[in-house]
């Protein structure tokens, strides 16, 4: 199983950004593909995801309103679209995907870097 992220880089605060995340090596029916991100010196913490099949989504609680998450099972690919950027939201941003009827993510990108300027 492969999980590429990309999309990430320099940004100014108010700006918007996608980053995408391309799976592969197998199936991902009833997978939740979820997002994380973990800032300099702080725990990981859960943006979101989205269930591959089903395409209903959750989001963590501080992450509702700004960030949005889309499928493009065609392609493979999942997004997370962030709006209004802050300079808060500078971190590594993960993609990862949970096997149905388990707690756990087992899959994991690489990550991609998100630097916003204010």
């Amino acid at each position: 199983v492969q999980l590429v992220e990309s999309g990430g880089g320099l940004a100014q605060a108010g700006g918007s950004l996608r980053l995408s995340c391309v799976a592969s090596g197998r199936s991902f029916d009833y997978y939740d593909m979820g997002w994380f991100r973990q800032a300099p010196g702080k725990e990981r913490s859960f943006v979101g995801a989205i269930n591959w099949s089903f395409g209903d989504t959750r989001y963590g609680e501080s992450m509702k309103g700004r960030f949005s998450i889309s499928k493009d099972n065609a392609n493979n690919t999942v997004y997370l679209q962030i709006n209004s950027l802050k300079p808060e939201d500078t971190a590594v941003y993960y993609c990862a995907s949970k096997p149905p009827a388990t707690l756990t993510y087992a899959y994991w990108g690489q990550g991609t870097q998100v630097t916003v300027s204010s």
